[in-house]
C-alpha cells in the first residue's frame, strides 16, 4: 500500500479560492475523478477530482480554508502499485543482471513493505506536545536590507498560520511577513527600525506537535511516495513560505489605532498615495472604504488594518446614509418571524457577490433601456433545417448562437458598444477583440461564461461553446479564465416567457441585450396581415458611452441581421 498526496490543480488563473465543502469522510473509497472537495473563487466553483483510486486517509484542509494551486488537500491510500513500479524502475535502472543486486533491491522493498504494513494499523493518536519554532524572513525578491516598520504582534499573542507578523519595506513597496505555524508568541526577535534580509530570524513561537505536522504536510505537497521520499518524510525540514497575501491578523497591532471620527490626515490625497500596505489596501477594497478618508495611527502616519475598521465602525454608527456611502437610506431590518414560520437561508458566495455587482452597476452606472423586435420567422426555418446535421456533428443549434453572431457583427459594424469608460473618466478603451458573455442561470446562482472571438468564429463553432461553458456552468467546473475579457453580456430567458425586461449593465461591458420570449404576430407586409415569429429585445446601455442614437442604428443593424441572416455572411 501506499499513500498519495493530492494537490490543488491549475486553477485557471485564480490565485486563491476558499473550500467551501469536503465531498467524502475519513476512510470512504475513492475511484479516479470522483470529487474530493469543493472549491469557490470569486467567480466560480469547481470540483477537485482525484487523481488515484483507493481509501481517503485524511484531509489537509479544512471547510472555510483559503488554497492555492499546489497546496496539499488530501491523502489517499492506494494499492502497492508504488513499490511495483519502484521495483521494476530499480531493476531497469541496473548495469547487468547480477543476482546479488536483484537480491538486495528485493530485501529492501521488503523491508519498505514490513515497515508500512506494521505501521499502518497503529491508529493511536499521537499525544500533542509542544515546542519552539523559529520564523524567519521569507523570500524577498531581493538581496538588499528592507525596514521592519510594524510589528503586528506582541510576546504572548496567539497566532494562526498566515497571520502577519511584521511589515517591511523597500523603497518601492512594503509586504506583510505572514507566519509560517500557528502558535503562541515567545519571543520578537526583531524590532520596529531593524534592517532584515531574506532568512533573518523574525519570532520564536511556542507551538505544538500537530501544528507542525500540519505545517509539514502541506510544504510535501509535491513530494512523490517512493521509499526515499517516505523516509525523507520522517525528518521533514522546516518550510520557509514565498510571500503571500495574508488574511486579516486575528491579533491587534501594537499601536494603538486612533479613533476614527478624528479628522482624516490622507484628506486631498489619492488612494493610491495613502500610505499603507498591500493587506490594508485590500481590506478597504473589500469593505469599500477609500483610505483618503481613513486617518492612519500607525508609524509616519501609516494606515493600518484597525484603522479601516475603526472607520467602518464608525461610519455604521453614524447613520444609515453614511454607512451606504451614497446617501441613500438603507432598508430597515424587519422581524418576519412576527408574522409566521420563517427560515433563514444562507446566500452562496456567488450570490453574494452578484447581489454586490448589480447594486454596484445600478448605481454607478446611469442606465437607458431600448425596445425594439425582430422577425426570426426565416432564422427559425433555417435553424431547424440544420437539425439533422447538428445530430451528426452532436452540436445543438439554438436561437442565442445567431444572437451572439449578430451581435459580434453589430459590434464591429459599431465599435463604440466594443469600448470602456477608463478608470479617469476622461478616456475610452477600445477593444479590438470581441467577447460575448452570456447569462446562464445554475443552481449555485447566475454565472456568464463568455465567447472568445465571437466575431471570428462560425455558427457551428459558437454552438459548440455555447454548450460546452453551459454544461460547465451547471456542473460547477467553470474555471475563472472562462469568465472574463467579456466585452458585451446577452441574456436571453427563452422559453421562460415574458415580453420584455430592463437587464443590467454589467461593468465596465457599455451595453447588455434582453432576450425574451418570441411568439406569432400579426404584421402588415404592405397589403395584408401575416403571421410572423417576432422575438422581443431590449438594449441596456451605459449613457456616458452610449448616445440614444448609437442605440438606434445599433439595434437596427441587429435587427436587419437577424430577420434576413444572409447579411451575417457579408
Amino acid at each position: 500500500m501506499a499513500v498519495e498526496i493530492v494537490t490543488v490543480p491549475d486553477l485557471g488563473g485564480a490565485e486563491s479560492v476558499d473550500v467551501i465543502e469536503l465531498s467524502l469522510a475519513q476512510g470512504d473509497k475513492v475511484a479516479i475523478e470522483d470529487s474530493l472537495l469543493v472549491l469557490e473563487s470569486d467567480k466560480a466553483t469547481m470540483d477537485v477530482p482525484s487523481p488515484h483510486e483507493g481509501t481517503l486517509v485524511k484531509y489537509l484542509v479544512a471547510d472555510g480554508d483559503t488554497v492555492k494551486v499546489g497546496d496539499a488537500i488530501a491523502e489517499i491510500e492506494t494499492a502497492d502499485s508504488a513499490v511495483a513500479v519502484d521495483t521494476e524502475a530499480a531493476s531497469a535502472s541496473a548495469p547487468a543482471p547480477a543476482s546479488e543486486k536483484s537480491a538486495e533491491v528485493e530485501k529492501e522493498v521488503e523491508a519498505a513493505v514490513a515497515t508500512k504494513t506494521v505501521a499502518e494499523p497503529v491508529a493511536e493518536p499521537v499525544p500533542e506536545s509542544s515546542s519552539e519554532q523559529l520564523i524567519l524572513v521569507p523570500d524577498i525578491g531581493s538581496d538588499n536590507p528592507v525596514d521592519v516598520i510594524e510589528l503586528s504582534v506582541a510576546v504572548g499573542d496567539q497566532v494562526e498560520e498566515g497571520d502577519t507578523l511584521l511589515v517591511l519595506e523597500s523603497d518601492k513597496a512594503t509586504m506583510d511577513v505572514p507566519s509560517s505555524h500557528s502558535g503562541i508568541v515567545i519571543k520578537i526577535i526583531a524590532a520596529e527600525g531593524d534592517k532584515l534580509n531574506t532568512g533573518s530570524e523574525v519570532l520564536v513561537l511556542e507551538v505544538s506537535s500537530l501544528d507542525i505536522k500540519s505545517a509539514d504536510a502541506k510544504s510535501s505537497d509535491t513530494k512523490s511516495t517512493s521509499i526515499e521520499s517516505t523516509e525523507a518524510a520522517q525528518a521533514p525540514e522546516p518550510a520557509i513560505p514565498a510571500p503571500a497575501s495574508a488574511p486579516a491578523p486575528k491579533a491587534a497591532p501594537l499601536a494603538q489605532s486612533q479613533p476614527a471620527t478624528a479628522p482624516a490626515d490622507n484628506e486631498g490625497k489619492a488612494s493610491s498615495d495613502v500610505y499603507a500596505g498591500p493587506a490594508v489596501r485590500l481590506l478597504a477594497r473589500e469593505l469599500g472604504v477609500s483610505l483618503e478618508k481613513v486617518s492612519g495611527s500607525g508609524p509616519r502616519g501609516r494606515v493600518q488594518k484597525d484603522d479601516v475598521n475603526d472607520y467602518v465602525k464608525s461610519a455604521l454608527k453614524a447613520g444609515p446614509a453614511s454607512a451606504a456611502g451614497t446617501g441613500i437610506p438603507l432598508v430597515p431590518a424587519v422581524d418576519f418571524s412576527q408574522f409566521g414560520e420563517i427560515e433563514t437561508i444562507a446566500m452562496s458566495k456567488i450570490q453574494k457577490l452578484t447581489a454586490a455587482n448589480m447594486q454596484r452597476n445600478w448605481l454607478n452606472v446611469p442606465h437607458v433601456t431600448h425596445f425594439d423586435e425582430a422577425d426570426i420567422t426565416d432564422l427559425e426555418a433555417f435553424r431547424k433545417s440544420l437539425k439533422d446535421e447538428g445530430e451528426k456533428r452532436g452540436i445543438k443549434v439554438t436561437p442565442v448562437a445567431f444572437l451572439i453572431k449578430g451581435l459580434a457583427a453589430a459590434m464591429q459594424a459599431h465599435p463604440e458598444f466594443n469600448r470602456s469608460l477608463a478608470a479617469d473618466g476622461e478616456h475610452f478603451i477600445q477593444k479590438r477583440y470581441c467577447n460575448i458573455g452570456m447569462a446562464v442561470d445554475t443552481p449555485r446562482g447566475l454565472m456568464v461564461p463568455v465567447i472568445k472571438d465571437a466575431n471570428e468564429k462560425g455558427i457551428w463553432d459558437i454552438s459548440a461553446d455555447i454548450m460546452a461553458l453551459a454544461s460547465s456552468a451547471r456542473d460547477g467546473k467553470l474555471k475563472p479564465g472562462d469568465m472574463q475579457g467579456g466585452c458585451f453580456t446577452v441574456s436571453s430567458l427563452g422559453a421562460i416567457g415574458g415580453m420584455g425586461f430592463t437587464p443590467i449593465v454589467n461593468s465596465p461591458e457599455v451595453g447588455i441585450l434582453g432576450v425574451s420570449k418570441s411568439q406569432m404576430k400579426p404584421v402588415w407586409n404592405g397589403t395584408e396581415f401575416v403571421p410572423r415569429l417576432m422575438l422581443p429585445l431590449c438594449l441596456s446601455y451605459d449613457h456616458r458611452v452610449i448616445n440614444g442614437g448609437d442605440a438606434g442604428r445599433f439595434m437596427t443593424h441587429l435587427v436587419k441581421s437577424l430577420s434576413d441572416i444572409r447579411h451575417l455572411s457579408l
